[in-house]
């Protein structure tokens, strides 16, 4: 089959930040808004990645629209499985992020065993989508554990915490202009962007009293969903992120 994963441009990483923020503002609109509760929240969303992965799995090669679906799930049920662990089992969110590096420490050193590459320019056989998405799942919980864990020990407002995965992110991308691996460097990023969507979310979310923009889980979610949606239908229509698109560009330039 050919590769299920969008080319890495512009457009994936603008939609990346705003599947993330989705993560954090609508699991807390269904969670705690409309009061589902963090088990049936979890329950809900949970259901809803498993059908959606089971269409993406199904599929051939890359749809923008179900691709992004599945992403906009995954971060929300990732964001749920660190909520539970910290607010249902009261585990401290040090020891979370640090059994979560560990998982994917070791999801990333059990695929590169099998397959010899992370690169998400091969997911092209279906057990290297499975790897793929499970360190995606991996990748939201341990950004929402070192986001939160970050907050927890500098008491910085939500609009300040944004610079931090900001100020990390463009170090990723400085690192890799001068030579550093492209695969470790988008693994980093990738990773980052989770605290980075999640701070954004809090900071237009939470009241003015907390240092936010006071617009409420609803509207910020809305918001980004819409956005998300006039991205995807704009990837859907023009292809500018689909591999073979960018290789027959390069081969033509």
């Amino acid at each position: 089959m050919l590769n299920k994963v969008p080319e890495v441009t512009v457009f994936f990483w603008v939609i990346k930040i705003l599947c993330t923020t989705v993560g954090e503002s609508f699991a807390d609109y269904i969670n705690e808004t409309l009061g589902f509760g963090l088990t049936n929240t979890t329950i809900l969303f949970t259901v809803a990645l498993v059908a959606t992965l089971i269409v993406q799995f199904r599929l051939r090669n890359y749809v923008p629209g179900a691709y992004w679906l599945a992403v906009v799930l995954i971060s929300v049920v990732g964001t749920l499985l660190t909520d539970n662990l910290t607010d249902a089992r009261g585990v401290p969110l040090a020891v979370s992020s640090v059994v979560f590096a560990v998982v994917l420490a070791t999801v990333f050193a059990t695929w590169y065993a099998r397959e010899g590459t992370l690169s998400i320019h091969s997911i092209n056989t279906t057990p290297r989508e499975v790897w793929y998405w499970l360190v995606v799942l991996v990748t939201f919980a341990l950004g929402t554990a070192l986001g939160d864990w970050t907050l927890e020990l500098t008491g910085w407002s939500p609009g300040l915490a944004i610079l931090l995965p900001a100020g990390l992110i463009a170090l990723v991308a400085l690192g890799w202009r001068v030579g550093v691996d492209a695969v470790l460097s988008f693994w980093m990023a990738y990773i980052l962007t989770r605290p980075l969507g999640a701070n954004i979310g809090d900071f237009l979310a939470l009241d003015k009293s907390e240092g936010g923009l006071a617009l409420g889980t609803m509207v910020t979610s809305v918001i980004f969903l819409g956005a998300i949606l006039a991205t995807v239908v704009y990837l859907s229509v023009t292809g500018v992120d689909r591999t073979e698109s960018r290789q027959e560009e390069l081969g033509t330039a």
